[in-house]
């Protein structure tokens, strides 16, 4: 009988050889074994119909630190997931994927048929994809970063740190595509402050250097853990209304985007150099209310204005009639200490509840 390396065979299906690893551990191709640490495949065999990886051990944490990422709010957001998932509603899409809280619940929770992803930031796409098809080159850069890292004093760190960050934005002014900038914006994200990703009007990251005794750097268990979940996941740069053509009548659809701001001055982050203002939200709970008319569950988060302003129900009057339940959530990012308090969110779905519900 013929046989075929793991780089060819995902030569021949267009995936990474990490997926068919993957595979052929959890027994998705008939009659690969296992040779010398290497797995060896019949050249007859199929690729697998369905490339996305059953769940498996449970969720995975994010391998970012994100701004507005759902860890803390995961066990209220699973209380909504629709009924199905996994079995009925087997298509996942989340456009500002971001960190992935939600992502990685799903993928470790349930087995999708299949997934996709979107941002517009480019660098965090590129990271995506890294991890997905490039994991052991990722984690060799990444290492070196760390070690050339902590074993240094404040001050020099300071200037490891800038001299990163320079070399980050050089790479993306240059749209380069390389392992390096994807390890350099993980690095970078472990060891700024509070783990913000802000541009200013350029496009350059300008964010300031964090205070963290051992930042996990390269945290190679998890990345490759990560990397397993990715494999098959359709991984996009764009923005979110490209998801249309993917979501359909048995796709979960979860939107994350931008807050709107609780107040003028509110907005610390500029997550990209055009932002996102009241104009594009309104667009956004259109798109929202075709999804949810095409028949797919859909599920937004966003700021509640009533935090500041009892009276102001643009985000109620945008999304009637569907479902709009107000959480409790911690600010996890802020610059003072004392403004790190419980604060309502809103989780807005068109499952079938009283949309005034309050969930504690």
């Amino acid at each position: 009988m013929a046989f075929m390396t793991e780089k060819e065979a995902a030569q021949k299906w267009a995936v990474s050889p990490q997926h068919v690893a993957a595979l052929c551990a959890t027994n998705r191709i008939i009659g690969a074994t296992r040779v010398g640490g290497c797995w060896t495949i019949p050249a007859h065999a199929e690729k697998p119909s369905d490339m996305v990886l059953p769940s498996r051990a449970g969720a995975v944490k994010p391998f970012l630190k994100w701004a507005g990422g759902k860890t803390q709010l995961l066990e209220v957001i699973r209380r909504h997931y629709p009924p199905g998932l996994g079995t009925r509603v087997t298509r996942y899409a989340e456009p500002f994927v971001g960190g992935g809280a939600v992502l990685f619940d799903i993928l470790g929770r349930y087995r999708m048929e299949a997934v996709y992803i979107s941002d517009i930031n480019w660098e965090l796409i590129l990271t995506y994809s890294a991890l997905r098809d490039h994991v052991d080159e990722l984690i060799a850069v990444l290492r070196g970063l760390a070690e050339g890292y902590l074993p240094l004093s404040n001050e020099d760190r300071r200037d490891d740190y800038y001299a990163k960050r320079a070399r980050f934005n050089a790479l993306k002014a240059a749209a380069d595509d390389s392992v390096e900038l994807a390890a350099l914006f993980i690095y970078l994200n472990k060891t700024c402050f509070n783990g913000l990703y802000r541009v200013n009007s350029r496009g350059y990251f300008n964010v300031p250097m964090g205070c963290y005794k051992q930042p996990a750097i390269c945290d190679e268990a998890l990345l490759r853990t990560v990397s397993e979940r990715l494999q098959g996941v359709q991984i996009v740069c764009g923005e979110y209304d490209e998801a249309g053509d993917f979501i359909d009548d048995k796709t979960f659809a979860y939107f994350d985007p931008p807050y709107r701001p609780l107040s003028a001055t509110a907005s610390f982050t500029s997550y990209a150099p055009t932002g996102f203002d009241e104009q594009q939200q309104i667009e956004l709970a259109h798109f929202i209310h075709a999804m949810s008319r095409k028949g797919a569950y859909v599920m937004a988060s966003n700021s509640d204005p009533k935090n500041t302003d009892e009276s102001d129900d643009f985000f109620d009057k945008l999304y009637h009639p569907l479902s709009i339940i107000r959480v409790p959530a911690g600010r996890a990012i802020n610059s003072v200490g004392s403004g790190r308090g419980m604060i309502s969110e809103l989780l807005i779905s068109n499952e079938r509840r009283d949309a005034n519900e309050a969930v504690s």
